[in-house]
């Protein structure tokens, strides 16, 4: 199966009406910086949270673009419309996109 990819310079910035965000990264990883409304479910409690993916284009991500292939991939097996962000949330940062986070200091990625 190939996996739907693609580079953050093809992510428009606002991310528009209708385009979910979901991140497979463990929760500490998350508290330190995630995307603003990004849906979290980490990667091996995907198949028990599928309820949590809506029905809605869906860019799925994590550090750097591996793990968030893996949920695609089984996504697209359930049905979903799921497409990887390629170098992850490294590369989202790295193109000044924005982050949050929940520790009460400066958002990063770990």
């Amino acid at each position: 199966m190939t996996i739907p990819t693609v580079a953050i310079g093809g992510v428009p910035d606002p991310l528009p009406d209708g385009v979910a965000v979901l991140d497979v990264r463990e929760p500490v990883e998350w508290s330190y910086g995630h995307i603003d409304g990004a849906v979290h479910v980490p990667l091996m409690e995907l198949p028990q949270r599928l309820e949590e993916v809506g029905d809605q284009q869906t860019l799925v991500v994590c550090k750097v673009g591996s793990r968030s292939a893996q949920a695609v991939g089984y996504l697209r097996q359930q049905g979903y419309d799921a497409v990887n962000l390629d170098g992850g949330l490294l590369e989202w940062q790295a193109a000044g996109r924005a982050l949050v986070s929940e520790t009460g200091r400066p958002p990063a990625v770990i």
